[in-house]
């Protein structure tokens, strides 16, 4: 008996696409596809490194590994607040690294059908530039987020 590990992969990445993460930074709900996300995790201590713009936090050490944090919140140009026991780090892999994202609150995995999602206005502002698509889920507004457009500025920093 053979197992085909590529169909499976495959077919494992296939049951996450159209599959997004939604978290919250004050009352705007935003998602990134599943495909993207490694892991959530409560917030570790953060290594300043001095140089690089307010929003990136540091690093932090992911199992042995650095891994670089970024707040959200700080990177759509909102007012830092003080973490709590909602506050998270959600991993990402962009580009076969692993990077930290905090945020306020993770809410849902939710289902996104291709026809829900519609392409964002073009506002100009700041944290509107990294939309990928905005869907409304069950009368909930979701700003859903381009991972590649997101640290597409930042990977050249770290």
């Amino acid at each position: 008996m053979s197992i085909d590990v590529k169909n499976i992969a495959e077919d494992a990445l296939d049951d996450l696409k159209g599959r997004y993460l939604t978290f919250f930074i004050d009352d705007t709900c935003y998602g990134i596809e599943l495909l993207y996300i490694s892991e959530i995790i409560s917030v570790l201590p953060v290594t300043h490194i001095p140089g690089l713009p307010v929003y990136f936090k540091g690093v932090i050490n992911l199992r042995g590994k650095v891994a670089p944090v970024i707040d959200v919140r700080l990177k759509f140009g909102q007012e830092e607040r003080p973490y709590d026991d909602k506050t998270c780090i959600i991993i990402v892999n962009i580009s076969d690294m692993q990077v930290g994202l905090i945020v306020d609150m993770v809410a849902d995995v939710v289902s996104m059908e291709n026809a829900l999602r519609n392409p964002p206005p073009e506002t100009g502002r700041n944290g509107d530039r990294y939309l990928a698509s905005i869907a409304n889920v069950g009368g909930k507004v979701i700003l859903n987020i381009d991972c590649e457009k997101f640290f597409q500025s930042d990977l050249r920093l770290y």
